[in-house]
């Protein structure tokens, strides 16, 4: 992590910057970018299933009680259930033991580790508007119907980040400690995301990201 990155008194484009191999990582791995076959489509939207389930428990307790009803209009996980019901997904133990270990690298101990980890799930949000349009040409997959969960919450997408962000500067950027946190829990939740999409990848795959070390470093 750069001087900048664990000094800038902005919180956003400091999380961006210490998270930034990161972000890249989860991008290759899911390949996000490459053809979408449905099966690794399916698995994905498993694996996202499996883990929101999980951390939007932590994250909500880790908040301040009166923001708990925001954050509860905008969890990710039902549009995932809806995805895995419309598409009859096969429960996948692989992904689910994956999510579970993955729990133990994000610190949630504070609301700036909260915020700093809704960074990671918040930011996926934006680029699921982007995936969604390439979803209903390959396969004819609708929000209604199997693209719920990169879908999300379309047209509002745009304002709920711009609220995240307000939020996230005013709990978790007001002192370098706050700062600190949060761009801690945001590196953690990339590493666990990655621990949880690992049995994505096929052994073989040369552009599957390398499995992350016992205790990965989070600045």
């Amino acid at each position: 992590m750069t001087t900048d990155a664990m000094t800038d008194p902005d919180l956003l484009p400091r999380l961006r910057r210490c998270t930034g191999p990161l972000h890249d990582g989860i991008e290759t791995l899911l390949r996000l970018e490459a053809p979408m076959p449905l099966a690794r489509y399916g698995r994905i939207v498993r694996g996202f299933h499996e883990f929101l389930k999980l951390w939007e428990q932590r994250v909500r307790h880790a908040l301040p009680e009166p923001l708990r009803p925001w954050f509860d209009a905008r969890v990710r996980s039902p549009f995932a259930t809806r995805d895995i019901a419309a598409l009859a997904l096969p429960e996948d133990a692989a992904l689910r033991a994956a999510a579970r270990a993955s729990q133990h690298r994000i610190r949630l101990d504070s609301p700036a580790a909260a915020f700093g980890s809704l960074y990671v799930i918040e930011g996926s949000a934006l680029g699921g508007q982007v995936l969604t349009p390439r979803l209903v040409a390959a396969h004819g997959l609708t929000p209604d119907h199997g693209a719920s969960y990169f879908h999300g919450f379309g047209d509002r997408t745009g304002a709920m980040w711009r609220e995240f962000r307000q939020l996230a500067q005013q709990h978790a950027g007001a002192d370098e400690d706050s700062r600190a946190a949060a761009c801690r829990a945001a590196v953690q939740t990339f590493e666990a995301l990655i621990e949880t999409f690992q049995p994505v990848a096929a052994p073989d795959d040369p552009e599957a990201a390398p499995p992350l070390p016992a205790a990965a470093s989070a600045g």
